[in-house]
This record gives C-alpha cells, sequence and structure tokens, in this order.
C-alpha cells in the first residue's frame, strides 16, 4: 500500500516536471508581417491599384443654331507631349478618338466659315467620355479690299492725256509726258501711239505742205511735176515719217524696251533744264525707268534713211555717209525740239495734265 502510493507521488512529479520542459521546448508564435501574395492581395486581403486603361473620347459639333456641322476638323492634343490626332466631324457631326491614354487633353476644333473653337478636360482610366457638344460661332470676317487699277490701265490713261496735247490746240504733241514717274508704255501701247501719230489730220496736212514746198522748189525733179511729180513728193515725205515714226518709236523701242517719249523737267535753274533737253536727244528712259543712251531714237534715224534711197530719185539718194551725216543733223534738231519743249511749248499747250511738276 505505501509502495503504490510512493509510485503514485514519484508518476506525479515527473508529469509536473515535464510540463514546463515541452513549453520551452516550442517556438513562440510569429505575428504575421503584411505583404502581396501570388494572388495580386496582400495577406489582410487589402487590393492594390491596377495598370491604367485607356479610354475613348467622343462629341458632337454643332452651330450656334444647333445645327450638325459635318467636316470640322477635330484635333486632339495631350500635355505629355504624344503626337496629336485628328478626326472629322461625320455628317451627324460626331467624332471620336480610342485608345487614349488617361489625362488632360484638349480638342481644338476647325471648320471654314466658323471661328476656331477648343475644350478641354481629363480622361480618367477606362473612361468613355462623352463631351458636351461643341457650338462653332460664325468667324468674324476681315476682309480687306484694295481698290487700284493695273499698270497697263494707267499707262492708258496717261496716253489719252497725251493724246489730247496739241500745241495752240492744233499741232499734236502725243510724245511728251508731263507725268515725270509716267508709268512706261507696253509694246503695243508704243505701236497705238505711233499710229495716233502718223493717222492725225495735222501730220497728213504738214507733210503735204511739205511737198508743195519741194514741188514749188522742184526738189526732186525726177519727180516731175504736176499732180503726178506732188503725189510722189508727198509719197516720200509720208514714207519718212511712218518709217522714222515706226521703226524708232515702236518697233526698236518695244524691242530694246525703251520709252520713246520726252519727260518734262520743269523744274531747276535754268541751266540744268538746258542740259536736260540737249542730253535727252541722245539718252532716253528705259522701261526700267532708268536713263540709257537712246538707241532706239538714233538707229531708228538710221534705218528710215536708208530705207528712204528705196522710193527717192537715184540723184537724190543717200549714200551711206550722207545718211550718218543726216542722222548727226536729226539729232541736232532733236536737241532744239527739246529746248522748246522745256521752255515754250508747255505754254502754247492748252490741255495739260494737274500734276505736271511745275508751273513756270
Amino acid at each position: 500500500m505505501a509502495f503504490q502510493f510512493k509510485s503514485a507521488l514519484i508518476v506525479l512529479g515527473f508529469v509536473i516536471l515535464g510540463w514546463p520542459l515541452s513549453c520551452w521546448g516550442q517556438s513562440p508564435p510569429q505575428t504575421p508581417v503584411p505583404g502581396p501574395d501570388p494572388g495580386g492581395t496582400t495577406t489582410v486581403g487589402t487590393p492594390l491599384p491596377g495598370p491604367a486603361l485607356s479610354g475613348t473620347i467622343s462629341g458632337t459639333v454643332i452651330d450656334q443654331s444647333g445645327a450638325l456641322v459635318a467636316g470640322a476638323r477635330v484635333r486632339l492634343t495631350r500635355q505629355d507631349q504624344s503626337p496629336s490626332r485628328e478626326a472629322l466631324s461625320a455628317a451627324d457631326g460626331q467624332f471620336s478618338f480610342a485608345n487614349i491614354a488617361p489625362g488632360t487633353f484638349q480638342l481644338t476644333i476647325v471648320s471654314a466659315g466658323f471661328a476656331t473653337q477648343t475644350f478641354s478636360g481629363i480622361l480618367h482610366s477606362g473612361e468613355m467620355d462623352s463631351v458636351p457638344p461643341i457650338a462653332l460661332e460664325v468667324a468674324t470676317a476681315v476682309t480687306e479690299v484694295q481698290v487700284g487699277v493695273s499698270p497697263v490701265e494707267v499707262a492708258e490713261e496717261q496716253i489719252r492725256v497725251e493724246e489730247k496735247q496739241r500745241v495752240l490746240g492744233v499741232l499734236p504733241n502725243f510724245y511728251v509726258s508731263y507725268v515725270p514717274d509716267a508709268v512706261p508704255l507696253t509694246s503695243k501701247q508704243k505701236y497705238k501711239l505711233a499710229w495716233k501719230t502718223v493717222v492725225d489730220p495735222f501730220t497728213l496736212v504738214f507733210v503735204g505742205g511739205a511737198a508743195g514746198v519741194e514741188q514749188a522748189q522742184n526738189h526732186f525733179d525726177e519727180y516731175g511735176q504736176g499732180a503726178e511729180g506732188y503725189g510722189k513728193r508727198f509719197g516720200a515725205g509720208y514714207a519718212d515719217t511712218v518709217s522714222g515714226t515706226f521703226i524708232g518709236s515702236a518697233v526698236l523701242a518695244s524691242l530694246l524696251k525703251q520709252d520713246p517719249r520726252y519727260f518734262y523737267k520743269g523744274t531747276g535753274s535754268t541751266g540744268s533744264r538746258i542740259l536736260y533737253a540737249i542730253a535727252n536727244s541722245v539718252i532716253c528712259k528705259g522701261d526700267n525707268r532708268r536713263w540709257q543712251p537712246n538707241y532706239s531714237g538714233i538707229l531708228g534715224s538710221l534705218a528710215a534713211g536708208g530705207i528712204s534711197n528705196i522710193y527717192y530719185p537715184a540723184n537724190d539718194r543717200n549714200g551711206a555717209e550722207l545718211t550718218f551725216e543726216n542722222a548727226g543733223i536729226g539729232i541736232g534738231e532733236t536737241a532744239v525740239t527739246n529746248l522748246f519743249q522745256e521752255f515754250i511749248i508747255r505754254k502754247l499747250t492748252p490741255k495739260l495734265p494737274k500734276n505736271d511738276p511745275s508751273k513756270p
């Protein structure tokens, strides 16, 4: 009996001593640390933000009356410097941009007849953003209308004025310009002015009078007398006028681009005006408005002299030497005529342009 009780005590002692040892041999429990798991959630179940999703931007373009605007050009721009995109509004005025990354955007709408309109907004991830209808205002047109005439028309008007210039109201004085900066003539206008000169009634009267004097003095005696002789003298004189006028003032003036007119100076000292008038017997204005040698006038005189050898009597035909002499005499005559133009003829011409440089 006593042995059984002692054994029971021994067993109970081992049990009591063994329990804390078994506890001391175990590791203490670890506090779980939150962290992501392969499923995309933390150990405590909190979801992480997913990747940004593209979206769509759409809208409608209308005018101020609410009518749909088709064909409007809509440009989409982003603040992230990505390339802009464009679309045209359809027949129902609608437009759309797909696969747009989220963020701030701006729409610029342009359409003919309307003022440019802009719209700004923010597209969120995965959003299908339908912007409010964009109303276009009618453009305030600023139209600049320039009323003017072409240089050809200005020159034509200046020619009309020159064609009214007659010394003492009778003698034609068409080849003088009282406008210092007159517009250069076209080739057509040069021929027109030459034709106007040779068919002028006074030109015919002048040639007829000269032929009468020649017949009275029996110049070109091979022509004879009477109506036939007068007719030959008149024909030769008129041929001189036509050939000299057309060759020097139209044909060569057009080919060499020179102005056949005398440009009245009217200002400055008397000496400067005299030198100007004399110099203009060998110089002229080009169609570029620069002064240059008067090739057309000088060569025209030589050519007309050479042609005259065809129809003048053999005894009165000018050889080459005499032709050049006559050309030199013609230059001197032109210088004298220019002096009259500069100091006298203007005073005797009743119809002149109002913007002449001087009224001496």
